[in-house]
């Protein structure tokens, strides 16, 4: 916003009491104005004004969503639909809402070739099961059947032993 500033002749007591109470009118009026423009902003925006973004970004909030992934859901809509249909694109719009790290298979021997497998963890499969069904639903490829396979990490150790040994190399001829 634009100070007012009076020049140095009118200063008064009078005239900054004007003055405070014009720049406090304009500074209003510029936030009636900016409200329109905070609106388009998913993350701000009045819950009303999100469901109208949502329903213009093709995104339908699912029974149980928390507002926060609702909100996340809206703001990521677009490059989610452009990464849709790649495997990486599936992993950045996984990674993008909050599920994490995953393990995409396409195509395995002994399967059929529209199956796709995707490895989550435990912990993810668990806190975001109507989340991955609704992605795989938007954002999967048609004529695809996607499998959920967990994977569990398992600890493991290993030891570095060091192992010294001579080795010679006799040749004979004749």
């Amino acid at each position: 916003m634009i100070k007012l500033d009076l020049k140095f002749w009118l200063a008064g007591t009078e005239l900054t009491k004007l003055k405070d109470a014009a720049q406090g009118w304009w500074e209003n009026v510029e936030g009636w104005l900016r409200w329109p423009l905070l609106q388009m902003d998913a993350d701000s925006c009045h819950l009303v004004v999100l469901d109208l973004l949502a329903w213009q970004r093709d995104i339908t909030r699912f029974k149980g969503e928390p507002e926060s992934l609702y909100r996340l859901r809206v703001k990521h809509a677009f490059i989610n639909a452009v990464d849709a249909g790649s495997t990486a694109g599936m992993k950045r719009i996984l990674v993008r809402l909050g599920v994490g790290y995953v393990e995409i298979d396409e195509r395995m021997p002994d399967r059929d070739w529209d199956v796709v497998l995707l490895r989550f963890s435990d912990s993810q499969l668990s806190q975001n099961p109507e989340l991955l069904r609704v992605l795989i639903q938007q954002y999967g490829r048609t004529c695809r059947r996607y499998d959920f396979v967990t994977i569990t990490p398992v600890t493991m150790n290993v030891a570095v032993v060091d192992f010294n040994d001579d080795q010679q190399t006799l040749v004979a001829s004749l």
